[in-house]
């Protein structure tokens, strides 16, 4: 398993903790640190068990308000971060 602690920018969660499989192709665990609560808890629960790069694609781009991010496009910054950690 691939473990990364992820650290946005630009949005109000502080951290993002990420557990791939071993191969880093899906999604074990997600969960955020700081940020809207439910919401955060509601994206790691629909993401388990999901392939990464069905989850970037969906996720990537996504905006919060007036900033150019969110914590889903943060999440999908983490996601490729710990899939390239697992390939290495």
């Amino acid at each position: 398993m691939t473990d990364l602690d992820f650290k946005p920018r630009g949005v109000c969660a502080r951290m993002i903790h990420v557990e791939l499989s071993d191969d880093g192709a899906t999604i074990e665990n997600v969960a955020f640190e700081g940020g809207c609560n439910g919401n955060l808890k509601a994206i790691g629960k629909l993401v388990a068990g999901q392939p990464v790069e069905d989850i970037v694609t969906l996720l990537e781009g996504n905006t919060c308000g007036p900033r150019k991010t969110s914590c889903a496009d943060q999440l999908t910054l983490a996601l490729r971060e710990a899939a390239s950690q697992a390939k290495a």
